[in-house]
């Protein structure tokens, strides 16, 4: 069946034009029920880590032969999950007590466990190899040393932070309840502006493009992908997208736009300039199939796609082309 609507979400596609991409394969998850949030890889490795969180469990896959490799069990609501290949450590956090708990990448065992005060959320690597980024609680980003989980520093903000994104001593980060994007200065421990979004709302998915000062920030009201001028904030444009996003990436070797959104597609924009984009094609996927990963250095794109009825849990894996 999935094959089928891949088929059918490219039949709008011109005679001899490539498709963006295309399932090569499928990993079951027969154990997961309910809501599955984010994805992070081991490049090195080739593994896939995927925080089943209504489970309060980790699946771990290795993706050179498409087997489950190891479930973590007794985790708290997971969401964010990241791997620090230059220390070996899995870190995973968990929105339902706030801890981030510390494995070690080989044998998964458990250092250390992190408390903060609640809903522990997104994980994203730093600009060193020594340092990742906790988005947590009713408002704030911490900065954690990725050998032994050491805050480093936080800057306090106006409410649960979704996605964020770096460029250089600067962090953007969305505020959907607070209705704008806050502009870190991180050395100066400051909100050093606010960019309110006016009548678009619910802010969750984001990407950068540093080489060309574009932030890219997609809405859940309406359905629509921002593209922003990183120097001032100005909206240079905007476009519909999936229904529900709730990711959103930029490849930069193909100048493209990844967004999926559990109203069950991924849409995929072109970027023709700095501040000209193009839909190129909406990819039928599944209800509820809300949260993905890019990866540019597989040139795989992994989509988790809940529990429907007796078919179970998976992740879909495109080859992007």
């Amino acid at each position: 069946m999935a094959w089928l609507l891949v088929a059918m979400g490219w039949a709008n596609f011109a005679m001899g034009q490539s498709a963006p991409m295309r399932l090569v394969r499928t990993l079951p998850m027969p154990g997961v029920r309910g809501r599955i949030d984010h994805l992070s890889v081991d490049v090195r490795n080739e593994r896939l880590f995927v925080s089943a969180l209504a489970s309060d469990a980790l699946e771990i896959f290795d993706l050179k032969n498409g087997k489950l490799i190891r479930t973590l069990h007794g985790l708290s609501e997971p969401q964010g999950n990241l791997y620090m290949p230059a220390s070996n450590r899995l870190f995973v956090a968990n929105g339902g007590n706030g801890d981030v708990r510390i494995f070690d990448g080989t044998t998964f065992r458990l250092l250390r466990t992190l408390h903060f005060p609640s809903d522990a959320d997104d994980l994203r690597r730093g600009a060193s190899a020594g340092t990742l980024f906790l988005a947590y609680g009713e408002g704030a980003i911490a900065e954690l040393d990725s050998s032994t989980g050491k805050i480093l520093g936080e800057v306090r903000v106006d409410g649960h932070p979704e996605a964020f994104a770096f460029d250089a001593g600067t962090i953007f980060v969305n505020v959907p309840a607070a209705n704008e994007i806050e502009v870190l200065d991180w050395a100066g421990k400051r909100v050093a502006a606010r960019w309110k979004l006016g009548a678009n709302r619910w802010n969750f998915p984001m990407a950068i493009d540093r080489a060309d000062h574009r932030l890219f920030v997609v809405c859940r009201r309406p359905e629509e992908l921002l593209v922003l001028d990183t120097s001032s904030g100005k909206i240079v444009t905007h476009l519909s997208a999936v229904g529900d996003p709730d990711d959103v990436y930029f490849d930069h070797a193909r100048k493209r736009l990844y967004i999926s959104g559990g109203a069950g597609d991924i849409t995929v924009i072109q970027q023709l300039s700095p501040d000209r984009y193009r839909l190129i094609a909406n990819l039928p996927t599944a209800p509820g199939a809300r949260t993905s990963l890019f990866v540019p250095a597989l040139g795989r794109f992994y989509l988790a796609v809940p529990r429907r009825g007796s078919a179970p849990a998976e992740i879909r894996v495109y080859q992007v082309e």
